[in-house]
């Protein structure tokens, strides 16, 4: 993850097969991981998992989503668990060490998920407004907002990043890469639990 040392801004693009386009059926999740120039740095992919579990459970199947460099090194790992409601994804780098844990809490209105440390330690949240529902904002301890993941990202200049399959990830250029690595792990659940199963119309 040493890529992330020097960037402050990260663009998460799915990728769509035509089939799921055609169709409406669930195909294993794959995505590209761009800097704010447009360049490639990663893939995503889901691996694993049982058609059936994407046929019945769709975006409540849980997952293991690999991000891969260029040479198809793993870099990390975003494990998601079934659950109903409280959905909880872990987030290893490519050793399989815990970085931490995006767990959702509960909220009537609002989206609300606490980042854990290795130790389950609250360290961040991320904050769901009520009028900004594209847009999940990183607070710390005090609520002071460190950076977002937003939805329909267009903070790219490079044409053919316009479309709403985006997600842009900000946040302090002077973080260590592992925290860096939990806000890009969050961004796959976050985009299972909120957009994955609205109408194709007005998804992605």
């Amino acid at each position: 993850m040493r890529q992330l040392e020097s960037l402050d801004t990260l663009l998460v693009q799915q990728k769509k097969e035509w089939i799921e386009i055609v169709t409406d059926f669930e195909t294993k999740n794959a995505y590209t991981v761009f800097d704010v120039q447009g360049r490639e740095l990663y893939t995503a992919v889901e691996d694993g998992g049982f058609f059936l579990w994407r046929w019945i459970l769709k975006a409540l199947r849980p997952f293991t989503i690999l991000l891969l460099s260029l040479d198809q090194r793993p870099e990390l790992k975003v494990r998601r668990y079934f659950r109903f409601w409280f959905h909880t994804a872990d987030i290893f780098d490519g050793s399989d060490r815990l970085l931490g844990t995006i767990k959702r809490r509960f909220s009537i209105l609002r989206k609300k998920y606490s980042v854990l440390d290795p130790n389950g330690n609250e360290i961040y949240r991320l904050f769901g407004p009520i009028l900004h529902p594209w847009t999940f904002n990183i607070l710390d301890e005090q609520d002071r907002e460190l950076g977002k993941i937003t939805k329909k990202w267009s903070g790219l200049l490079t044409e053919g990043f316009t479309d709403a399959d985006n997600f842009g990830v900000v946040f302090p250029r002077d973080w260590p890469v592992e925290r860096k690595a939990l806000f890009l792990g969050a961004v796959f659940l976050i985009d299972f639990v909120h957009f994955e199963n609205q109408e194709s119309g007005n998804r992605r």
